[in-house]
């Protein structure tokens, strides 16, 4: 075996959601975390295929890139990635970064408990509680998320158009009838793709969620959220759980200070909570388990360089 190239990293899962942050940061000049992040796709293009595709990767990984802070209040600076290139945030991928930074040591322990992660977006304070070297859950406030519209006539159904990390639509599973259960992720899976390919005409909407609200006097939802390629979020997901929360305030069907779980169809939960601080703000509060201590070669003859991506 020929190791032309070796790559170390930590996997972490929140909620199901896997995280690889990748230890070997490329060596170029840059003068900004924007700077950074707008070289990555051409500095870095064939790591994060090797590292995120298969063999060693999978379709709902993402990646992620820790580097020194740039100002002094920051603890350190991330740049995200999946697949597709880029992103300028993934608020589950902060709290991985905290995670992982404190349970290895990179990250000294504060007091407080309160860390700063530098995004392209701008810093993110994350709220960690350790114990017995294990932090056992991290609080952090997501940015604005609004509705946009609602009552958007599709097909046999309607959807509401919630703008959070990103434009999602959606759907109410009342008049649906799906059922967001593991014995049935086939059939929910092909209203899903047929629901992408409805929403093509609209490329402002990023995502898609059905949510199930049935439970809702017990303060939980269950959900199911579809990227725009089709696959499905591993976890309850950061933003459409605002999102969700977001809408039900809308209509009343719940009320701010309440404590709202979201569950994914994998049986996880998110947990969020609103407030009135002059507008609306949401917070979610998770926990990041580390997985692996991963190495990663890379072998000149390997005939799937660049891996692959069963779709």
């Amino acid at each position: 075996m020929n190791f032309q190239k070796v790559y170390t990293a930590t996997d972490v899962h929140i909620a199901g959601e896997v995280f690889r942050i990748i230890d070997d940061v490329p060596f170029v000049q840059y003068g900004s975390l924007k700077e950074f992040d707008e070289q990555l796709p051409s500095v870095f293009l064939e790591e994060m295929a090797l590292l995120l595709n298969e063999p060693r990767g999978f379709a709902g990984i993402n990646g992620c890139l820790v580097v020194p802070p740039f100002t002094e209040s920051g603890d350190a600076a991330a740049v995200f990635f999946n697949h597709e290139g880029t992103l300028p945030i993934h608020y589950g991928g902060v709290i991985a970064v905290v995670t992982a930074l404190l349970e290895s040591g990179r990250l000294k322990e504060k007091t407080a408990g309160e860390y700063f992660i530098e995004t392209v977006q701008g810093v993110i304070p994350v709220i960690a509680v350790k114990e017995k070297e294990q932090v056992v859950s991290a609080r952090m406030a997501l940015g604005e998320c609004t509705v946009v519209k609602t009552d958007v006539p599709l097909l046999d159904a309607s959807y509401t158009v919630v703008q959070a990390d990103q434009r999602y639509a959606l759907f109410d599973n009342k008049a649906l009838g799906l059922k967001i259960e593991l014995s049935e992720l086939s059939t929910v899976k092909k209203w899903g793709k047929n629901t992408l390919q409805e929403l093509k005409t609209n490329p402002d909407i990023q995502g898609v969620i059905l949510m199930d609200d049935e439970a809702l006097v017990q303060g939980k939802i269950k959900t199911v959220t579809f990227r725009k390629d089709g696959w499905i979020v591993r976890s309850p997901g950061f933003g459409p759980t605002a999102a969700c929360f977001a809408s039900l305030l809308s209509r009343g069907g719940i009320e701010v200070d309440q404590t709202l779980l979201n569950e994914s169809v994998y049986g996880s939960f998110l947990e969020s909570k609103a407030h009135h601080d002059r507008k609306v703000q949401f917070a979610v509060n998770a926990r990041a388990f580390i997985t692996g201590l991963q190495t990663f070669v890379f072998d000149p003859t390997d005939p799937l360089p660049k891996g692959f991506l069963i779709k």
